[in-house]
């Protein structure tokens, strides 16, 4: 059974009976691989870096646009990317508890590998179609996977709640520097030659193969009050029907990923109105990844020393703030305006995270990690299409305007919800404190 304690200032922690805190469950006779699951926390961050070391992603617009697509039909190719996603998302979880997080991941680290090959023969919709797909694969068996097995280390070597706190925000902060990084050599590469960039992305690919290979499974608890597995009916009612902080955060969390995904796809064209050259957008890609980062950094001890209700107020504005900024002042300093939407993608991705984590259990983590991804895949099949035809034919101020809105809808939602919610449960263990 779980327990809620409030930390300092607010901090929700969920811990453990003292009894069932190291109830790791090891075959008789097999000791767990200390120094093998120790490699594993560094292997997981290195295949993270490799698999975000995107080199095309700072101009991923204009190279779709060299293959003669449009705004509008690269947005439907990346809704095309999402449904491959959402076919597999559920069930590459699934597959990841029951088989194992390192297999899923050498599915996936395939896959990765296989996409970008191809991308150096792709010309024109339909071959882009096919790289997409190959990439909806490897993204649908990694993600959750690599963060579910980070955890489930992390437990095996008996670290604390804190430990996983700031391992999320490690990883996050990995990614977003192996991105940054990426794009400032991507930039330079597109301003040689297109063909030069994807094929050094094409073999920056096949590194993420080689980590897979080097993890190894930790030992898996079963004593964390639920069953090995469930199905996916039980499974629900645990997610729906249980911790309502836990209910309110999985909505909470792929909605505020979607809040913030859709500028992915709408600054380089902002960019491309300022006149900007493609080493530009790889050193405002660098900087944007960076600032993610720091986000990442800044998000345990946000909500360390400021509360969790704090944090969440925040995560909830600055979307708002960062969508009508960027359609009403526009220029430098709307382009700088942009950077409060990473960093707010850089504050859910560790606060939101760390609190769906922290009240699932190892035996279904990468499952509900991937159910997220997928919910939040399906939105943008649902809004994407919509939002790149918003931006073509009526521009890119209009989108924004409209982003805008609805993040103040989800402020008003979904945001205040789980605020609520998180205020009557400090209330309440507050209480059974001082009984």
């Amino acid at each position: 059974m779980l327990t809620h304690e409030v930390g300092q200032r607010g901090t929700i922690v969920l811990k453990k009976p003292k009894a069932e805190e190291k109830a790791i469950d090891i075959p008789t006779g097999n000791e767990p691989d200390i120094a093998g699951l120790q490699r594993n926390i560094r292997v997981i961050y290195a295949l993270a870096f490799f698999h975000t070391f995107m080199l095309i992603v700072p101009v991923l617009v204009p190279f779709f646009e060299s293959k003669g697509l449009t705004l509008g039909e690269i947005f439907y190719l990346q809704a095309i990317y999402a449904s491959m996603i959402v076919v597999l998302e559920a069930p590459s979880g699934y597959l990841a508890d029951r088989f194992g997080r390192r297999a899923v991941l050498l599915i996936g680290s395939i896959a990765h590998g296989i996409g970008y090959l191809w991308l150096n023969f792709a010309d024109g919709f339909i071959s882009l179609v096919i790289f997409e797909l190959f990439l909806g694969v490897a993204v649908s068996m990694m993600s959750g996977a690599d963060l579910a097995l980070l955890y489930d280390t992390e437990k095996a070597l008996s670290e604390s709640e804190d430990a996983h706190t700031g391992s999320i925000a490690h990883l996050g902060f990995t990614k977003s520097i192996a991105e940054g990084s990426g794009a400032l050599l991507g930039g330079a590469l597109a301003l040689w030659s297109f063909d030069a960039m994807v094929l050094a992305q094409s073999l920056v690919a096949w590194i993420c193969l080689v980590m897979a290979f080097l993890l190894i499974e930790p030992p898996v608890n079963h004593k964390e009050g639920v069953p090995r597995m469930l199905g996916f009916n039980a499974l629900y009612q645990h997610l729906m029907n249980g911790d309502r902080i836990l209910r309110k955060v999985f909505i909470a969390l792929p909605l505020y990923n979607l809040a913030t995904f859709h500028v992915v796809w709408l600054v380089q064209p902002y960019w491309e109105e300022q006149g900007l050259s493609l080493m530009m957008f790889g050193a405002l890609w660098f900087a944007q990844s960076l600032t993610v980062g720091i986000a990442n950094k800044c998000g345990y001890a946000l909500e360390k020393y400021k509360g969790a209700v704090f944090s969440l107020i925040v995560i909830g504005v600055l979307p708002i703030i960062g969508h009508f900024g960027m359609a009403w002042i526009g220029g430098w300093i709307g382009i700088a305006v942009c950077f409060i939407l990473f960093f707010c993608r850089g504050l859910f991705q560790v606060i939101l995270v760390n609190a769906l984590n922290r009240r699932v259990p190892g035996s279904v983590r990468a499952t509900v990690n991937s159910l997220t991804s997928l919910t939040f895949r399906f939105g943008f099949i649902l809004t994407g299409p919509l939002i790149g035809h918003v931006a073509e034919t009526q521009g890119l101020a209009t989108a924004l305007n409209v982003l805008g809105g609805a993040s103040v809808l989800m402020f008003v939602l979904i945001m205040l919800p789980l605020i609520k919610a998180v205020t009557l449960m400090q209330r309440s263990a507050s209480a059974s404190l001082q009984h």
